[in-house]
């Protein structure tokens, strides 16, 4: 174990006694805050739309689409700042995105308190299996190099996203690159927050940012009680369960680990769930750990020392309450900015822990078939019943690493290429 895992993980007596004593206002940095900032920008300038469209399939009055955005942001504020305090580690937690999607495709066909009903019992499913310990007690025998191609493959997209914005944006991306690449050099930890003021200054001149129309108006939760139905339950409650634990809880416990971290999963995703289910009747449908922004503030990016990152989940989870308070204003504005200017964001933001992760994805040649799986089907981004590629390239990275590892259990590994090999079968007739 590095010396990085082991000051991130702080899962001993006396590391959890050292964090407890560290003091927040020590441990700030201009890096971890940034980084806690560009995590809400990227989570809320794309997926909240997906919330959006959940809520106008299910025909929401404008009150209650306030409050389940209201729900999912202060949902995820406090779980965020709660849990990255409590642990002394980045816990970024969101709003379930493929737990909407699933929503856009099923919540017209019930009753809104019918909804209701089911988040809630989604909610109290998630804590439960949280409580158990099964599904940290899986992610923990996941290989390591099966857990880092994952996480390259999620966020293959964004690294791509950044060269793809050239097309609508060039003059943004290539600020934003060489002024990352020139202050890298010098000052690594402020590099992404040069390079997002450099997108945002180069934006501004092209193509322009315009958020003249954003109504600044403070937002009210609405409460509605539950009502229960099978029909909902069968419908809302066991897919938004199913999708939200592999599409996220899963690759989310996976990001963590990846980057060194031993998360508490009982607590963390027990956490999640209960918070799922309190926030129900206020409209949240799912709150759950984060995989794709979880990995803007888990990464170096957010500081070099691991145990000083849980300060971005502080930060994210304050600017996630604030976007709750202000929805309304902070919606309005998230859509007023350029998507090239979000891809940039993201795709700048995350260049390093990408190639990290994937030189660990490469580094055990053995299992490297496996990791090589994992990374290209969660690249995909391909989706089969609901589930995300994510999930998909868990599952067959491990259904890889469980053939090649039975086929080396029988004595009979793969033979090398010729080419490969070292010129093996020429050493087999020279001279002795």
């Amino acid at each position: 174990m590095t010396t990085a895992e082991q000051s991130a993980g702080g899962d001993t007596e006396e590391e959890a006694g050292a964090a407890g004593h560290r003091g927040i206002l020590r441990d700030a940095s201009l890096s971890a805050v940034l980084a806690g900032l560009i995590t809400v920008v990227v989570s809320c300038s794309g997926p909240l739309l997906v919330v959006l469209a959940a809520a106008a399939a299910g025909h929401l009055s404008d009150a209650q689409t306030a409050s389940w955005v209201w729900a999912a942001c202060v949902g995820s504020g406090l779980t965020c700042a709660v849990l990255s305090w409590w642990t002394r580690m980045p816990v970024i937690t969101a709003f379930s995105t493929p737990g909407a999607a699933v929503l856009v495709g099923s919540l017209g066909d019930y009753s809104y308190p019918e909804a209701v009903g089911a988040f809630l019992v989604s909610g109290l499913l998630m804590a439960l299996v949280g409580v158990t310990g099964v599904f940290g007690w899986a992610m923990r025998r996941v290989p390591p190099g099966i857990t880092a191609g994952m996480l390259a493959g999620i966020l293959f997209s964004f690294g791509a996203g950044l060269f793809s914005a050239l097309d609508g944006a060039p003059l943004p991306v290539f600020a934003s690159l060489a002024t990352f690449l020139a202050v890298k050099q010098r000052s690594p930890r402020y590099a992404v927050a040069w390079a997002l003021l450099a997108a945002v200054l180069a934006t501004a001149v092209v193509p322009g940012i315009h958020a003249s129309s954003v109504d600044i108006s403070w937002t009210l939760p609405v409460f509605t009680a539950p009502e229960f139905s099978g029909s909902a339950l069968v419908g809302i409650a066991l897919p938004l369960a199913v999708v939200t634990m592999a599409s996220q809880n899963a690759p989310g416990l996976g990001v963590l680990a990846a980057c060194g971290y031993r998360p508490n999963d009982r607590l963390i995703v027990t956490a999640t769930g209960l918070a799922s289910t309190a926030l129900a009747p206020l409209g949240g449908h799912a709150v759950n750990l984060a995989a794709i922004t979880a990995a803007i503030s888990t990464g170096e990016e957010a500081h070099r020392d691991p145990r000083r990152r849980y300060v971005a989940g502080l930060a994210c989870g304050f600017f996630y309450l604030l976007t709750g308070a202000c929805g309304a204003a902070l919606v309005g504005l998230f859509a007023a900015l350029p998507s090239e200017l979000v891809a940039v964001i993201a795709g700048t933001a995350l260049l390093g822990t990408f190639s990290t992760s994937l030189a660990q994805a490469m580094a055990d040649e053995q299992g490297r078939d496996a990791s090589v799986v994992t990374f290209l089907t969660t690249a995909s981004g391909v989706t089969l019943g609901g589930i995300g590629s994510a999930c998909w390239g868990l599952v067959l990275g491990l259904a890889t690493h469980a053939a090649l590892t039975a086929r080396r259990r029988r004595g009979t590994p793969a033979e090398k290429p010729d080419a490969l090999d070292g010129g093996a079968s020429t050493a087999s007739t020279r001279s002795p």
